[in-house]
């Protein structure tokens, strides 16, 4: 069993500071993108926002793998 107590490292708080300023710029571009389509049906706009509630997390995967490992995998 290992009993060593693992200390974040400086890549953690990176890695934080980069997902938070990716975050922050997708709901602007996510709301300023929506602005535009309000006024379409709502069965056009639904898709829309399934793929970007989804799409967010897809760019951020490489950057959870390299704030826990060191290196992308």
């Amino acid at each position: 069993m290992d009993n060593e107590v693992h200390e974040p490292k400086s890549r953690v708080a990176i890695g934080m500071v980069i997902m938070l300023a990716w975050l922050t710029a997708y709901v602007v571009v996510a709301i300023l993108a929506f602005d535009l389509i309000a006024g379409w049906p709502a069965l056009v706009q639904m898709p829309l926002y399934l793929v970007a509630g989804l799409a967010w997390i897809i760019p951020l995967k490489p950057l959870l793998a390299w704030m826990e490992t060191g290196h992308q995998r």
